[in-house]
C-alpha cells in the first residue's frame, strides 16, 4: 500500500512535502528541463524584489568542507518581469509556487505583497526576513522579533486571505523560538527554516576572502545539525504552526530527520546544483523509508520524535477525512 504523501501549508494541500529552496531552482524553468515540476509539492521561487537586481559582483559562491558558501545578491528581474513571463510559465503549468519575497524596508515588503494578491498562480508568500532594513542601520530584519513581525504583519494585511504567508527565519539569532512567536503573533500562517547562517572562507593561495562580498550564506550539509535543532525548538514550542525545514538536504533519509524534528515540508536546495533530479530522488527514498518504517502516511511522522512511544495526534488530513 503507497504511503499517503500530503500535507498541507496552512490551509494549502501539497501533493507530497518536496519543495526547492528558494534561490535553487530560480523561476522553475531551468529545472523543468529534467523533470515534470508537477510532481513535487511545490516550487520555491528566488527571491523577488520590486526592482531589478544585478546581484553582488564576483566571485560569489565558494565551495566548503561539505558546503558552500554564496553571495548573490537576490539577483532577479524585479516584480515587473516576474509577474509578466515567470509566474505565469508556472501557472500555465499547474506549479504550485510559493513566492519569496525580500525587501529593505517594511513599505517595500508591502508593496511586493500588494503586487502579488490578486496575481494568479500564488499558492503562498515566503517572506525572506534575511535581508538588511535600511531604515534601521542596515540591521537583518530576522535577527530581530520585532521588526520581523512588523513586516509579516503589514504583508499578511495586504495579501489575499487564501495566500498563506511563510516567514524565513535565520539562525544567526539568540533565540529563535521568540523570533517565531513574534511573526506567528503578527499573522504568520506557517514558518520556514533555516535560512542560510553567516559564514566566510579564505582562499589560501590569494590570501584573501573567497568572496567578493567577504561574508555569504553558508549551506549544504554542514548546517544540517543546526537546521533539525532550530526546527526542534520551534516545533516545540509551536506543534501547531506548519514548518518548511530546510537546511543540507541530500538524502530522504536527512529529509526524513526533519519531519521527526517537525517539518511537514522539506525544502532542497544546494543538492539541486549537482543533481537536478535531487528533488524527485529524495521523495522517492523518503518515500521507501517511511514504507519500511510501517507509515501509511507522511502525516503521523511529523514531529514524532517529540511524542512519547505509542501516542498518536490529529493532523489535517485526520480533520478533512472525519469531515466527509
Amino acid at each position: 500500500m503507497p504511503v499517503d504523501m500530503r500535507t498541507y501549508l496552512g490551509h494549502v494541500e501539497l501533493v507530497n512535502p518536496i519543495t526547492t529552496a528558494a534561490g535553487c531552482a530560480a523561476s522553475g524553468s531551468e529545472l523543468a528541463q529534467f523533470f515534470d515540476l508537477g510532481r513535487i509539492g511545490a516550487l520555491t521561487t528566488r527571491s523577488i524584489t520590486m526592482a531589478p537586481r544585478a546581484g553582488r559582483p564576483t566571485p560569489r559562491m565558494a565551495e566548503t568542507p561539505s558546503g558552500m558558501l554564496n553571495a548573490i545578491g537576490l539577483q532577479g528581474p524585479g516584480v515587473d518581469a516576474f509577474l509578466e513571463r515567470e509566474l505565469p510559465w508556472l501557472d500555465q503549468r499547474g506549479v504550485k509556487t510559493v513566492v519569496s519575497v525580500a525587501g529593505g524596508t517594511v513599505a517595500e515588503y508591502t508593496a511586493l505583497a500588494r503586487r502579488l494578491t490578486d496575481a494568479p498562480g500564488v499558492g503562498a508568500v515566503e517572506v525572506n526576513l534575511s535581508c538588511p532594513n535600511i531604515e534601521d542601520r542596515g540591521r537583518v530584519f530576522a535577527r530581530d522579533g520585532a521588526a520581523s513581525a512588523e513586516v509579516i504583519a503589514s504583508v499578511r494585511s495586504v495579501m489575499r486571505y487564501d495566500v498563506p504567508v511563510v516567514a524565513k527565519l535565520s539562525p544567526d539569532v539568540m533565540d529563535i523560538v521568540s523570533v517565531a512567536r513574534a511573526c506567528v503573533d503578527a499573522g504568520a500562517d506557517a514558518l520556514s527554516m533555516i535560512n542560510n547562517p553567516l559564514g566566510m572562507s579564505i582562499d589560501t593561495e590569494a590570501m584573501r576572502p573567497s568572496l567578493a562580498a567577504v561574508t555569504g550564506g553558508l549551506s549544504g550539509p554542514a548546517i544540517r545539525p543546526l537546521a533539525v535543532r532550530c526546527v526542534w525548538q520551534v516545533h516545540a514550542a509551536l506543534p501547531s504552526v506548519p514548518i518548511i525545514g530546510m537546511g543540507g538536504v541530500l538524502t530522504g533519509q536527512d529529509a526524513f530527520e526533519l519531519i521527526l524534528a517537525g517539518a511537514c515540508v522539506v525544502a532542497v536546495g544546494t543538492a539541486l546544483f549537482h543533481d537536478p533530479y535531487a528533488c524527485l530522488r529524495i521523495l522517492r527514498e523518503l518515500e521507501e523509508l517511511l514504507a519500511a518504517r510501517g507509515f501509511h502516511r507522511l502525516a503521523d511522522a511529523v514531529g514524532l520524535a517529540h511524542r512519547p512511544p505509542g501516542a498518536t495526534t490529529r493532523h489535517r488530513i485526520d480533520l478533512e477525512e472525519s469531515s466527509l
